[in-house]
């Protein structure tokens, strides 16, 4: 553990007199004797200078040393007569003068090797996170080490992975690593470029809430030295990934598309359900373990991950066994099932357990069926014929592209920014889409009642 100046008072009985810039909470580098000082390694860091009281008194009386103990803290072993101003001071330590110096050495070497298993240990878990879940779980593992957050930039200062950053804190991030003009709202940032002067890669910030700066500071350097090794290394599964990707796009997307490259992909079930899955802690690699469990299934790597999220398609016989494994896995996971669907029109099913995903993860739940909600599908299974063709006819009028974007603006909460990503076009565009929509159907998007008939009307015309 780090020691403070205060620490180190109460071990050696001592006065400590905080006239200086090192405060009572200031950590402890070393300690030299009087004869030996010379430089002060770092100004934010308290170099104790011990020696007698005459030693002391004589050093600060020296126009060029008295300078350089200011910036250190003197440890008298006796009384001093005056403390002169700007001096950070240990007076009449309750020890023994001879062993005042021989005993902060050696509570410091104690201190500076716990540290130092501290940081091998940690490092070694550093190590194993990149094995299981590369960039992202360095970042993840290393913020939850500091008890702070870390965040890794590329060299255009975009953001390449973050854990327990919000957006000022990238921000900060981005100011400190380019020296931007910009006000720094977080404190105690540490800035660790990954790569070399003429090879940068990325640049890590990281700050740590409690515990010794040194220690973030030497398990942080290792963690960039760990990332820079992870982002020049061949990762052949991101291109596998990548191409799961295109092919779940494809899948989604239906028609006769979807039918073929299912049985190109080794799929000869006429329907799937599809799956949405998450894990409470950023560490665990979900999309890793959703792939044992296909393996062991002996099923298709049907799915596809984004910032954490795994999105899949499985048969209607594994369904049971999915839930079974996501509710007695080792840490919390929220999943959501969708119902089967056929080959040509999997993008409900899809829907579906995006839903049932965002319930699971809202309320704490292991699993979440959507067929299990008595919300949409109860309401129209007990509608009669007539009726239903009737709550369509309110989105009759729309064209096809004004129906997508509906579905699209409900499905996403009526969050803009999202539903405006996710169809492509500009936050304006879709505003003029939505009053376009509101004047044709009546229907007024701010209306909660409004929104519900809508959405009852997309899924009734199916």
């Amino acid at each position: 553990m780090a020691r403070d100046l205060a620490s180190i008072a109460r071990l050696l009985g001592a006065t400590l007199v905080a006239g200086g810039a090192l405060g009572p909470k200031a950590t402890v580098a070393s300690a030299v004797p009087v004869g030996d000082f010379a430089v002060v390694p770092h100004p934010q860091f308290a170099t104790l200078v011990v020696g007698s009281p005459d030693e002391i008194a004589h050093g600060l009386d020296d126009p060029e040393r008295g300078d350089l103990l200011r910036l250190a803290v003197v440890v008298a072993t006796g009384p001093l007569a005056a403390v002169p101003d700007g001096v950070t001071a240990l007076i009449a330590p309750t020890l023994d003068p001879s062993v005042v110096l021989p005993t902060l050495q050696a509570v410091l070497a104690t201190d500076a090797a716990a540290e130092d298993r501290a940081v091998l240990a940690a490092t070694k878990v550093l190590a194993l996170a990149a094995r299981r879940s590369g960039v992202a779980g360095v970042v993840a593992e290393l913020a939850r080490r500091l008890d702070g957050w870390a965040v890794l930039l590329d060299r255009d200062a975009q953001p390449i992975a973050s854990a327990g950053a919000g957006a000022l804190h990238i921000g900060d991030a981005v100011a400190v690593a380019f020296n931007r003009p910009v006000r720094v709202r977080s404190r105690a940032l540490q800035v660790h470029p990954v790569g070399t002067d003429e090879d940068m890669s990325a640049f890590l910030v990281v700050t740590a809430r409690s515990g010794s700066t040194s220690r973030a500071r030497d398990l942080s350097s290792q963690a960039a030295a760990l990332l820079d090794l992870l982002l020049r290394t061949h990762d052949g599964s991101r291109t596998e990934r990548l191409g799961r990707a295109t092919m779940m796009r494809v899948l989604e997307d239906g028609g006769p598309n979807a039918v073929a490259l299912a049985k190109e992909w080794g799929v000869r079930d006429r329907a799937l359900a599809a799956f949405t899955l998450s894990a409470r802690s950023s560490s665990v690699d979900a999309e890793r373990a959703v792939i044992h469990w296909l393996e062991d299934l002996g099923a298709p790597h049907l799915l596809t991950a984004a910032q954490g999220v795994v999105t899949g398609f499985v048969r209607a016989e594994h369904i049971d066994e999915i839930a079974d494994r996501a509710t007695t896995f080792s840490v919390p996971l929220h999943l959501g099932l969708g119902s089967p669907s056929a080959l040509d029109a999997l993008a409900r099913s899809v829907e579906e357990a995006r839903r049932a995903h965002r319930v699971a993860a809202t309320e704490g739940r292991s699993v979440v069926h959507y067929r299990a909600m008595p919300t949409v599908d109860l309401v129209l299974d007990r509608l009669a014929p007539g009726d239903a063709r009737t709550l369509a006819a309110l989105v009759d009028p729309l064209d096809d592209d004004l129906v997508d974007t509906l579905h699209t603006f409900l499905a996403e909460n009526g969050a803009w920014g999202a539903a405006a990503a996710r169809l492509g076009v500009h936050r304006q565009t879709l505003a003029a889409r939505v009053r376009r929509i509101e004047h044709v159907t009546g229907l007024s998007m701010s209306s909660a009642d409004d929104r519900a008939a809508a959405w009852l009307a997309l899924r009734a015309r199916r």
